[in-house]
C-alpha cells in the first residue's frame, strides 16, 4: 500500500526542498542527496506508484508520456552524452539493491567514472 508520507511524496508537494532539474505536469527530477557519481539524478512521477511495475500497470498514457518526456529533458539538462546508467529498485528483497523509498523512481547516473564511484558500486554489490 502506498505511503503518502514518503520522502518523494513530500518533495513533490514541496514540503522538503530538493535541487530540481526538470518538472512537468506528470513528473519531476532532482539530484540525489547521496549521489553515487558526479551526475546522479532521480526521475519520479507525480502520481502515487510504489514501484516500476505499479507505474507500468496503472499509470495513464498521458502520465507515462509525461514521465518519459521528463526523463529525456533531464538527461539533456545534465549533459548526458554517450554512456550512462539507468535503474529502478523494486522491493525490500531485490537481488542487487533494495528499494528504500516506496515511490517509483529511476536513477539516472552519468558523468566521469571516478574511483569513488567505482568503489561505491563495488561496496554495494559486495554487501552480504
Amino acid at each position: 500500500m502506498y505511503d503518502s508520507n514518503n520522502v518523494f511524496a513530500k518533495i513533490i508537494r514541496g514540503e522538503i526542498p530538493s535541487k530540481k532539474v526538470v518538472e512537468n505536469e506528470y513528473a519531476l527530477s532532482f539530484y540525489d542527496v547521496n549521489p553515487m557519481c558526479e551526475k546522479h539524478v532521480l526521475v519520479v512521477p507525480r502520481g502515487e506508484y510504489e514501484n516500476i511495475l505499479d507505474f507500468a500497470r496503472r499509470a495513464s498514457a498521458a502520465e507515462q508520456a509525461g514521465f518519459w518526456d521528463c526523463f529525456v529533458k533531464t538527461a539533456d539538462a545534465i549533459g548526458v552524452s554517450g554512456a550512462f546508467n539507468v535503474f529502478a529498485n523494486a522491493g525490500l528483497d531485490a537481488p542487487l539493491f533494495n528499494q528504500s523509498v516506496f515511490h517509483f523512481h529511476l536513477h539516472l547516473i552519468a558523468g566521469e567514472k571516478t574511483p569513488a564511484c567505482i568503489n561505491i558500486m563495488k561496496e554495494m554489490l559486495c554487501q552480504e
